[in-house]
């Protein structure tokens, strides 16, 4: 077990259910390198043990297993007693920390009945989306469940979209802020240097196969253009097979690169010819600006939040449209330049990470407090 913290004052935990995905945990990696170099001691704490990325050597791993606690009637009952154990770990093996990052639904839904102080939600997902709440059959119930869950704590939405459907949903009485992605710029730019693809002139996209990524859409959209340079899928997930079946029932076989998971996809990102992105629904998605730190083009979809928050207006598509999709597509394969943008420094990691600070009334160490 690791040893109590000895100055507990300057412990931040992350906490997150596990480290295999992509947007939420490559954030609680990033921003827990930021704090970690404005001089605190910072935890991950996890509810599984996947692990999908190499993991900064200057952050404290933990793992309590959520599996063992499945034997528990779902609901309020479990997420009572996991908060308890929670609670007692971290007083027992980090102390009192000054600030609790809880990401992600089941973080949400165990750490809104921790008695510990000093936590903050951070939602990374439109919420009315993400649940799907216009087609509820119990809309008005669903919300409420989610109100307590979100009233008990301070909350920090990913972007001004996720923000305004927030307040949409549980009204002006709630404390709630708007703080973006990080995005370390300079380890993306050196990790894009760890090789040179073997493709040249292509599109990419990077995302899980899940139902909101809309790869379906992508690839429907890529059969109407003229295909004169390849696009590249970087990614896992549910619907992989499905859509290497639409790849083969379109005849695009040769024209659709399916990457596989990437631990390192900035190589393929760097030379590519524009990035896309073709979601449904994000929170605030981090391959856009990533993109952008890379000086890459970047065109995409026009979702609820997020996009419109990074991009400039020409860069964005309208939601569910292949016909619009692939007449953008077609310009970003013959003049990319027009979809180039400018990285937005605010939100380096340690901007992002102050940002967090001044939220949460969290005063920088000593050591850092002149800088």
């Amino acid at each position: 077990m690791p040893a109590v913290t000895v100055n507990s004052s300057k412990s931040i935990v992350l906490v997150i259910n596990s480290l295999q995905g992509a947007g939420a945990e490559r954030f609680v990696l990033t921003i827990g390198s930021a704090f970690a170099a404005l001089g605190f001691d910072v935890h991950v704490l996890r509810f599984d043990a996947k692990v999908e990325f190499a993991l900064p050597d200057n952050l404290t791993y933990h793992l309590i297993d959520y599996q063992g606690y499945r034997w528990l009637p779902k609901g309020q009952i479990r997420y009572r007693v996991f908060a308890n154990t929670i609670d007692r770990y971290i007083t027992k093996h980090i102390g009192a920390p000054v600030l609790i990052l809880s990401n992600l639904e089941r973080a949400d839904h165990v750490l809104c009945y921790s008695r510990l102080s000093n936590i903050i939600h951070v939602i990374h997902s439109t919420l009315s989306l993400y649940y799907d709440l216009v087609n509820c059959a119990h809309r008005d119930k669903q919300i409420a469940k989610l109100k307590q869950v979100y009233s008990k704590h301070p909350c920090v939405c990913v972007s001004d979209g996720v923000k305004d459907d927030f307040v949409t949903l549980f009204g002006k009485t709630l404390s709630v802020t708007t703080i973006h992605n990080p995005i370390d710029q300079v380890h993306i730019r050196h990790l894009a240097e760890a090789f040179v693809p073997d493709y040249k002139d292509y599109l990419i996209h990077v995302g899980s196969f899940k139902r909101a990524k809309r790869h379906d859409i992508l690839i429907n959209a890529y059969a109407k253009t003229s295909q004169n340079i390849p696009l590249l899928l970087a990614g896992q997930g549910k619907l992989e097979k499905d859509i290497k079946s639409l790849i083969v029932q379109l005849g695009l076989q040769d024209k659709v690169i399916m990457l596989g998971f990437c631990e390192n996809a900035f190589p393929y990102v760097k030379h590519a010819r524009c990035k896309i992105l073709t979601s449904d629904r994000e929170g605030c998605p981090l391959v856009l600006s990533e993109a952008l730190a890379l000086d890459v083009p970047v065109i995409s979809t026009d979702c609820q939040s997020g996009p419109r928050e990074i991009l400039d207006a020409h860069q964005l598509m309208p939601v569910n449209n292949i016909e619009a999709i692939a007449a953008k597509m077609e310009q970003a394969m013959r003049s990319p330049e027009k979809f180039s943008g400018v990285f937005n420094n605010e939100v380096l990691p340690e901007n992002i990470a102050k940002a967090y600070l001044r939220f949460a009334t969290v005063p920088l160490p000593v050591s850092q407090a002149g800088v």
